[in-house]
């Protein structure tokens, strides 16, 4: 049996991603080559994937992702989104079977859109429509939980090595301009399907090193606009804060940054007025949003991707570009097996905001 110090867990947990800003589709192949490289900063308890632009055919629909426990939660929420979707396509998620990932739950995909009447009735954008019934489903079906909601984009996860778990979703059938991956190292909360990274609503999703020290404040807060935390670990409440600041709140995500992150006091002082203004604003207003601990983060959202670590840098996070890609990862290692010879390899200092979007778009920061 191994002892304490005979095992390698820098800081645990490990983080990759990379975003092509022309929107090139890579094969998902490609992040499992990434992250198996820190394959010693997990435990085979959480492994996971998000990529973006891999369902073109569908790309207009939203592409929910479910686990079940059994038949009886299947059927009960596919007539909970029958009465409010209309269902284009739905499906088991394609699978390998293999040693290594165990105790699978039923895993299905549907295409949906919301019915144009239920919109109506409710007086609500579709985005909001679709965050409801979602949050629905995962607190009021027992047996039940979506754990992937966007448009043109999917969350692949599961309780194993991330390596094991691209293996058994076949990562290599998919190709997408965005890929964010994660091998978990949970601390203090149970190895489970549900509670493995990505976390995600609508296009959003999180991967995550680290531990929230704020939590309990994070969640009361978000809680108060009908978000529920229920997946037994802190990084949930991360996905939370960003879709309420960028899209309820409307913040590009520049300054949701800057929330999350939120420079010291004594550093704001310094600042040009205008400046000093606006993210005196900020830390005022949402202040109970500032995530405290040890972080870094990998979001990914519809046409882009932000990596942010906290405020100290307590948590490895290396970046690099090659031409229009934009690599970022916890260790050097797992962006050099993917690409050996960048153009430019940098270390992000704490609380800076590293984003890359797709040509032509840039909305959302």
């Amino acid at each position: 049996m191994l002892r304490e110090g005979e095992v390698r867990i820098p800081s645990g947990c490990a983080i990759s991603g990379f975003f092509s800003r022309s929107g090139s589709r890579i094969s998902g192949g490609t992040i499992l080559k990434s992250i198996a490289t820190m394959h010693d900063r997990s435990n085979g308890l959480g492994g996971g994937f998000a990529g973006y632009g891999i369902y073109p055919e569908y790309k207009e629909l939203y592409a929910l992702h479910v686990f079940y426990d059994n038949m009886t939660s299947r059927e009960e929420t596919e007539r909970y989104l029958d009465r409010r979707f209309d269902i284009v396509n739905l499906s088991r998620i394609p699978t390998v079977k293999t040693s290594e990932i165990t105790d699978v739950p039923l895993i299905w995909r549907y295409f949906v859109t919301p019915l144009p009447t239920k919109l109506a009735n409710e007086q609500i954008d579709e985005r909001e429509y679709v965050a409801r019934c979602v949050v629905s489903v995962n607190t009021k079906i027992d047996g039940a939980y979506i754990f992937s909601s966007g448009k043109n984009m999917g969350v692949f996860k599961a309780v194993g090595y991330p390596e094991d778990v691209a293996r058994f979703y076949r990562l290599e059938d998919y190709s997408g301009y965005c890929w964010t991956a994660h091998g978990r190292y949970p601390t203090n909360t149970p190895g489970w399907w549900g509670g493995a990274h990505p976390f995600a609503l609508l296009d959003y999703s999180i991967v995550h090193n680290g531990e929230i020290s704020s939590y309990d404040a994070n969640r009361r807060f978000v809680e108060m606009f009908g978000y529920k935390c229920t997946l037994l670990t802190d990084t949930e409440v991360i996905t939370y804060i960003i879709d309420y600041l960028n899209r309820r709140q409307g913040l590009p995500l520049k300054d949701v940054a800057k929330v999350i992150a939120a420079p010291f006091w004594s550093e704001i002082e310094k600042l040009p007025e205008k400046e000093k203004e606006k993210l005196t604003y900020l830390r005022n207003v949402y202040s109970s949003l500032l995530v405290t601990g040890p972080f870094s983060i990998l979001l990914g959202f519809d046409g882009g991707m932000m990596a942010l670590n906290d405020r100290l840098k307590l948590r490895s996070m290396v970046a690099a570009e090659k031409g229009d890609t934009l690599y970022v990862a916890s260790e050097e290692c797992a962006i050099r097996e993917i690409c050996p010879a960048p153009d430019r390899l940098w270390s992000p200092k704490g609380g800076e905001a590293v984003m890359a979007v797709l040509e032509g778009e840039k909305s959302k920061v």
